[in-house]
């Protein structure tokens, strides 16, 4: 049966695409016919139908036919008519309506014997898959990541944490004192610089180890690949497809790869949008400020915070891409979206460690360079005294960063976190959003690291702690699950002591927003979700994109950080949230 017989045979339709479609062919098969050239080359019905689904080979050839420009001109306005009707492209629902024929077909005249029935894969992806629910599953497997990667990685957090300012810092200090150093600019730099800042960033590695853990078990159970094809109708939404889905949820790690992911996508026009809206994607280097915030404010509820920015993200680049679709991108073709599902498989310990380890080390890998040279420079302009002081002896609001910082510091008053010590890292963020930890793990003044140091002991007894602290972290994780959601078997937790430099970020947040530091604490998140993700984010939108396209995405991507955490911090205070 060929393509003409498939939907027209004997004068008899067979496949009924509803009333206003039809309505539609109708009106292009009388302009068909009533053309001579074209009524003797194309099956009128088949022709129109073609024409609807907007056959661009087709298209062309019309167009040099004798009045083949009046009937592009009928089929243009028989496209705006349905898709306003519709709410959706003509294209998909003639799609829809042929495969629901299809389907009936092969209802009636085909007999399944016990072999042939649906596997139990198949049964899965009923519910995975759904309209109606793939969506809800996705968002919950996601918030299902976060809830593991922060619950479970809080034991080790902590522990590392305590290995740094104590014992590590403890053998620094000591030795620098034996060598004849002590109190002198290099143990500054040592202890203040390096270790405080490295260290505050190497403290995340568990944190980092389970979201790339989380991930590599959905991706090698072919989850991810029913992420792509779930989200494929949404994408249609912002003119793209689910392919377009591939690089954002490589976002999800690292911007600079899903950049560079964008090469996959055929269309220029694609590969552009998609790379506009990949930045919006929370990368992991932006994972360690949410979990120090989040942690502080909201230390009962600090894996649904984490949630929500990722969610943000998606939401801010969704309204992105519709605002793009009906202006810049407007004129954009749709390229078919096709894909094999895989089979479900049992992830392999291999596997999943390799995933794990190979993202892992690269975030290690990071901050035993970029993060390091970082940390020297952010020290050196902590140390050089602009208001007073000697070199490396000079009071913090008295420093070369903090005269630079201030400069700034206006910019944020209104998004509440308009203190220098708050806009320091945001200006080294740029480098490298883990360095936003690593800046504020330098320029707060903490309580002295004497009076803070944990004995050495720490360094083995914490194993122990750990092992305890992560077997309750796995109940807590199973408890708070919305389908189990409601027993509690347990008394509570008793929150963790904040350390000294969680108490001095909390005042700061406090002072600066008079009193509403949690809010602010969001609104600076979401700032930093949403602007610049690095320097190495820049360099690959150069390279994928082009200079034009790069400056748009650098620029954009500031102004919508800005608004989004005026409108939470300004829209927040009126609410009387707080």
């Amino acid at each position: 049966m060929t393509s003409h017989s498939l939907a027209y045979k004997h004068g008899t339709t067979l496949v009924d695409y509803g009333f206003e479609i039809e309505n539609e062919i109708a009106h292009l098969q009388e302009l068909i016919s009533s053309n001579p050239l074209l009524n003797q080359k194309y099956q009128p019905r088949w022709l129109a139908i073609k024409l609807l689904e907007e056959d661009h080979l087709l298209q062309q050839a019309i167009a040099d036919v004798e009045g083949g420009q009046e009937l592009l001109t009928a089929v243009q306005t028989s496209i705006e008519h349905l898709r306003e009707v519709y709410g959706d492209d003509v294209d998909t629902i003639i799609a829809d309506r042929r495969y629901g024929w299809i389907n009936g077909l092969v209802k009636e005249v085909v007999r399944y014997t016990r072999t042939d029935q649906f596997t139990i894969s198949d049964k899965i992806d009923r519910v995975l898959t759904s309209r109606i629910l793939g969506i809800p599953i996705f968002l919950l497997m996601m918030w299902v990541v976060f809830k593991v990667t922060t619950d479970l990685s809080e034991p080790m957090l902590e522990w590392v944490e305590d290995v740094f300012e104590g014992p590590i810092s403890s053998w620094v200090i000591g030795f620098m004192s034996w060598v004849g150093l002590g109190g002198s600019w290099l143990e500054s730099l040592l202890v203040d610089g390096i270790i405080a800042g490295v260290g505050g960033v190497l403290v995340f590695v568990p944190v980092m180890a389970f979201l790339y853990l989380a991930l590599a078990l959905l991706e090698d159970s072919g989850y991810m690949a029913r992420a792509a094809f779930v989200m494929d109708r949404l994408m249609h939404g912002l003119g793209l497809h689910g392919k377009s889905f591939l690089p954002m949820i490589v976002g999800f790690g690292c911007t600079v790869p899903a950049l560079m992911a964008t090469r996959t996508l055929d269309n220029e026009k694609d590969r552009v949008l998609t790379g506009l809206l990949v930045p919006f994607m929370s990368c992991g280097a932006r994972l360690p400020v949410y979990v120090l915030l989040a942690s502080i404010f909201f230390p009962r509820n600090s894996g649904m915070v984490i949630f929500w920015m990722y969610v943000l993200g998606i939401v801010v680049a969704i309204l992105l891409g519709l605002a793009l679709k009906h202006t810049l991108f407007k004129d954009k073709e749709l390229a078919p979206f096709v894909m094999e599902l895989p089979p479900y498989r049992i992830p392999t310990f291999k596997a999943i460690w390799f995933h794990m380890w190979e993202r892992t080390s690269a975030f290690i890998k990071k901050a035993a360079s970029i993060i390091l040279v970082a940390s020297m420079v952010i020290w050196l302009l902590l140390s050089l005294p602009i208001g007073g002081g000697a070199f490396a002896d000079t009071p913090v609001e008295d420093s070369a960063f903090a005269v630079v910082s201030e400069g700034v510091a206006t910019v944020f008053k209104p998004l509440g976190f308009g203190e220098w010590q708050m806009s320091g890292p945001l200006l080294t963020g740029f480098v490298a959003k883990e360095v936003v930890v690593s800046t504020m793990s330098q320029i707060y003044e903490a309580p002295d690291i004497e009076d803070a140091l944990v004995e050495e002991s720490t360094f083995f007894e914490g194993v122990g702690e750990i092992l305890v602290g992560f077997i309750n972290a796995v109940w807590d994780t199973v408890k708070s699950i919305p389908l189990i959601i409601g027993i509690d078997l347990l008394e509570e937790d008793a929150e963790s002591e904040p350390s000294g430099l969680m108490i001095a970020i909390q005042e700061s947040f406090d002072r600066s927003s008079n009193g509403h530091g949690g809010l602010a604490s969001v609104a600076y998140m979401a700032f930093v979700l949403l602007y610049t993700p690095c320097v190495a984010a820049i360099a690959a939108a150069k390279k994928e994109l082009g200079t034009k396209w790069m400056w748009f995405s650098v620029i954009g991507q500031s102004v919508i950080a800005w608004v989004v955490a005026f409108v939470i911090f300004q829209g927040g205070l009126l609410l009387g949230i707080g």
